[in-house]
């Protein structure tokens, strides 16, 4: 497991001197230095755990790349920025077929001992996956800190039992046997879980809002949310990109129909990043090779732009 490595040259994509975008604002970094952001990008090329269609391993660059390409300016909010870039932390790759070749719990606890520093940092770190069994290694140093919740906009509930090794369906299961404290899905699907992880979640006093529900009220779907999490000390966002209509994100290993909108899941996410609790994002299953003209890119990428505008990175 590499440390973490920067290759992606943040740069501005408009002729006007007037557009400000992302690629203006978001600088290289080191851990050394990257207090004095509010936010830091970690990039997370990895889909070895997948249990659909590949992909995500090149969703950290067209993240970045979309998002460079984004205006800094919210309504609301201002500009938002600067923001820090601390890299990518990467799993190794067989020489001859570059398929991902180390144990996806090696991957895992690796790439855990990478994180636990950033989470150190005075500042909130922002995950660009990458497949969603990461998201375990993304939030397990949180536990250490105290009390943990976690927000999940996504279509499923991903609390898989852990077989040979886990996948991108374990990972709140596993989090649940580190000591998970509390656990929100926002925008499940209908049909798209099996009863035996309902009861698993629902026998733990998880928490769960359906697409239906967020398309009827947004902002009280949040508050259904972070009312089940209102015990914790800190909490953790997922987005994973398959909570939103397969229509506005086909890049993704498992798209289907029925999803929040991306106006739903954005107003959304700035809602949950005000709460001063929240204590990292991850964006994962931003699969390019599936997308449809960078689709999903771009979705994700303003889901990271809003999230930053909640939590007023810049003001």
């Amino acid at each position: 497991m590499t440390a973490l490595v920067h290759d992606f040259d943040w740069e501005a994509q408009s002729s006007d001197p007037n557009d400000e975008q992302f690629g203006d604002v978001v600088e290289e970094v080191t851990l050394a230095d990257a207090a004095g952001y509010g936010a830091v990008l970690v990039g997370e090329p990895y889909d070895g755990a997948v249990i659909g269609r590949k992909g995500a391993s090149s969703g950290p660059a067209a993240l970045r790349e979309a998002l460079a390409a984004t205006k800094t300016h919210h309504f609301d909010a201002g500009p938002v920025g600067p923001v820090g870039d601390l890299g990518d932390v990467r799993a190794p790759r067989d020489a001859t077929t570059h398929e991902f070749d180390a144990p996806v719990s090696d991957v895992q606890r690796r790439v855990t001992e990478v994180l636990a520093p950033v989470h150190a940092v005075d500042a909130i770190p922002v995950f660009l996956g990458g497949d969603n069994s990461l998201t375990y290694a993304n939030a397990r140093p949180l536990l250490d800190a105290g009390s943990l919740g976690v927000v999940n906009f996504d279509a499923h509930l991903d609390v898989r039992e852990v077989r040979e090794e886990p996948t991108s369906g374990t990972p709140y299961r596993q989090l649940f046997d580190a000591g998970l404290d509390a656990y929100a899905c926002v925008g499940a699907r209908h049909f798209e879980t099996s009863t035996a992880y309902a009861d698993f979640l629902r026998d733990r006093d998880g928490e769960v809002v359906t697409a239906e529900e967020v398309g009827e009220d947004p902002v009280a779907a949040i508050d259904t949310a972070l009312d089940a999490l209102d015990a914790v000390e800190q909490v953790y966002v997922s987005v994973d990109l398959d909570v939103l209509d397969a229509a506005e994100a086909p890049g993704v290993s498992a798209p289907t129909p029925g999803g929040v909108t991306a106006r739903e899941l954005y107003r959304m996410l700035r809602l949950v990043a005000a709460d001063d609790r929240v204590a990292g994002l991850e964006v994962v299953e931003c699969a390019p090779p599936l997308d449809s003209d960078g689709r999903t890119a771009r979705a994700g990428a303003r889901a990271v732009a809003h999230f930053l505008a909640g939590q007023g990175v810049g003001r």
